[in-house]
């Protein structure tokens, strides 16, 4: 049997996940999302996150994911460094700190932890910790259209003006380059309206229309 995981992002196109897969029914693999997912999932093994401003929301009680477990990156790591209080509280709920971002998304700089977004590391994650032979990405817009919509921005706000959207589609494409190059050996399967992608795909990416 082939080894999956299947990742949960935040775009429009997350509603391509078939039924099977959100509920766990039909589901061969583990199941990762990122952030607060657009809809009902069940079986998760981990809910990424990577931003400061997610880490105040749940400090606050605006949004609960506790019913997750959370992989954590190099900015939550900090939040709870600095915050022993909310580290104590939601220690149950944290599978593990993953803190690796590679030198394609600028490791060696300040910026790299805001360059590497939720969905880099959460594709990143499963291909190191698990090395399954496939990864399926529902909800990953970015990387066909100019499209920077997230459910995520539901519940927390975000810079969405069209300067932003540029500059953010401009570090976050080739870092998806480096990805899919990175990891030669794994398929990853794009799940997207149409097979045109803003950045090139190397021979071990798919993409689903249907």
């Amino acid at each position: 049997m082939t080894k999956k995981v299947h990742i949960l992002g935040n775009g429009d196109m997350a509603q391509m996940m078939p039924q099977g897969v959100r509920d766990g029914s039909d589901r061969d693999g583990k199941l990762i999302i990122c952030n607060a997912p657009p809809f009902e999932v069940d079986r998760v093994y981990a809910c990424v996150m990577v931003d400061f401003k997610m880490m105040m929301a749940l400090n606050e009680g605006s949004v609960n994911l506790d019913q997750y477990y959370w992989v954590l990156g190099n900015r939550p790591r900090i939040w709870c460094d600095q915050q022993p209080a909310f580290f104590m509280k939601h220690s149950g709920h944290i599978r593990e700190f993953y803190q690796t971002v590679p030198k394609y998304a600028g490791a060696q700089s300040a910026q790299a932890a805001t360059n590497f977004n939720c969905g880099h590391m959460a594709t990143h994650y499963a291909a190191v910790k698990h090395q399954p032979e496939e990864i399926h990405m529902y909800g990953f817009d970015s990387i066909f259209d100019h499209n920077m919509r997230s459910y995520t921005d539901v519940v927390l706000s975000s810079d969405r003006t069209g300067t932003n959207n540029h500059r953010l589609l401009d570090i976050w494409r080739p870092i998806w380059t480096g990805i899919f190059n990175e990891f030669k050996n794994t398929e990853f399967v794009l799940y997207h309206k149409h097979p045109n992608a803003k950045t090139p795909l190397p021979e071990n990416c798919r993409v689903v229309t249907a």
